[in-house]
């Protein structure tokens, strides 16, 4: 499982970015796909999931109502949408794929979110 995610960068407060991850390598039907952060000094977060399947969605509290995961599955993309961000928000964002009831096996490269106040 290969896993590329893209689209970080700076932006204000209350503003919005776009992440994406592309996902290949096998048949992602048993898999779910998330998103994770971490933080400078702060261990990796949850941030968001979805099963490829169905496409049913998970959110961390901290980002329920302003990020929102989706997934394409004829690009085998996934995309993390997200509003009204806070600075609080800064880190590197992280792509990741496991098989649903087992652990986020695949991991690919960060990529950077940094939110200015």
């Amino acid at each position: 499982v290969q896993l590329q995610a893209s689209g970080g960068g700076l932006v204000q407060t209350g503003g919005s970015l776009r992440l994406s991850c592309a996902a290949s390598g096998r048949p992602f039907r048993a898999y779910a796909l998330g998103w994770f952060r971490q933080a400078p000094g702060k261990e990796r977060e949850f941030v968001a999931s979805i099963r490829w399947a169905g496409a049913t969605t998970r959110y961390a509290d901290s980002v329920e109502g302003r990020f929102t995961i989706s997934r394409d599955s004829r690009e085998n993309m996934i995309y993390l949408q997200m509003t009204s961000l806070k600075p609080e928000d800064t880190a590197v964002y992280y792509c990741s794929a496991g098989e649903i009831g087992g652990k986020w096996s695949h991991w690919g490269p960060g990529t950077q979110v940094t939110v200015s106040s």
